[in-house]
């Protein structure tokens, strides 16, 4: 599968310090050989899923069809579920 991220996500990931883009961007590349797997959770309402990497979130949608994952939204657990 095919890794994509929107805008405002890659501009998170950029902006974090270096430890921290590291494990997340990891973290990401995993989900390339099994989407559903790393602790992965299905969010309410249909929007997608997300994981965890510390006290920060990675949420995503998976198209099947196209063989790729969507990366929505980057950041800290207390500000990633606002909308």
């Amino acid at each position: 599968m095919k890794i994509l991220l929107v805008k405002s996500a890659e501009k998170e990931l950029l902006s974090l310090n270096k430890n921290l883009g590291q494990r997340i961007f990891q973290k990401i590349s995993l989900l390339t050989n099994d989407p559903y797997g790393q602790n992965s959770q299905k969010l309410e309402g249909n929007k997608g899923y997300r994981i965890r990497i510390g006290d920060y979130r990675v949420v995503y949608t998976i198209d099947k069809e196209n063989q790729t994952i969507l990366i929505i939204k980057i950041g800290h657990r207390r500000e990633i579920y606002r909308q």
